[in-house]
């Protein structure tokens, strides 16, 4: 019984994953006065360290800090997207995000420096000047991945934007609740119910053992 009980409660710490249909957004900004960094992980660090208010959004489309953090200068920039890969898709992906940073930023895929720029940099919601967004090719195996995009601005925060071409495709695609991308995230509710089996089981044997000491 011992033993059950044992594998039980190992289990109960690796509870199941729920699959969303979609990619998960994170939004992030804080005030910040930090100039240009000399690294991605200079970038990332100091972003990092700024206290930020967090928002869920539903589409990488249009992301405006201004109206999250209420002001659109002076601030650090983060975002975070949480997305799946089937086996079907795996290859070389494309990602490129337009964005508005005045003293620059980076872009990390599952915790890995892509890119960094640190001069300003501004799209104008258009991609035709490279310099002033990112655009990263790179081989995604099956599986979930994170997409993380640090940032610096001083003035006039603009739209930003963030879009994947999975292989086989022509065309990009923005992040969004709709893109299909599969992402794992805990589901409280498995859990909730492994511990619950767990806890029945721990009471049925210490019953079972004060029947056994009666006897």
């Amino acid at each position: 019984m011992n033993k059950i009980i044992n594998k039980l409660a190992l289990a109960a710490c690796f509870c199941s994953p729920l699959i969303a249909q979609a990619s998960l957004i994170t939004i992030e900004t804080g005030y910040s006065t930090a100039g240009s960094q000399l690294s991605a992980a200079a970038y990332q660090s100091v972003v990092e360290s700024t206290s930020k208010q967090s928002v869920v959004v539903a589409s990488y489309d249009s992301i405006s800090p201004q109206s999250i953090l209420g002001t659109g200068s002076n601030f650090a920039f983060k975002s975070t997207v949480n997305f799946g890969v089937t086996a079907a898709n795996a290859g070389i992906w494309e990602i490129r995000a337009g964005v508005d940073f005045g003293n620059g930023g980076a872009i990390f895929v599952d915790g890995i420096a892509q890119d960094f720029k640190s001069k300003d940099m501004w799209w104008g919601s258009s991609y035709t000047s490279p310099s002033q967004y990112f655009d990263i090719s790179l081989n995604l195996g099956a599986g979930n991945h994170v997409l993380q995009i640090y940032g610096l601005e001083m003035c006039c925060s603009g739209p930003q934007q963030a879009q994947f071409k999975a292989p086989g495709s022509t065309s990009f695609t923005s992040f969004s609740s709709r893109d299909g991308l599969n992402a794992s995230v805990p589901e409280p509710a498995s859990l909730a119910l492994t511990l619950t089996g767990v806890g029945m089981m721990v009471a049925l044997g210490r019953r079972r053992q004060k029947v056994q000491a009666a006897a």
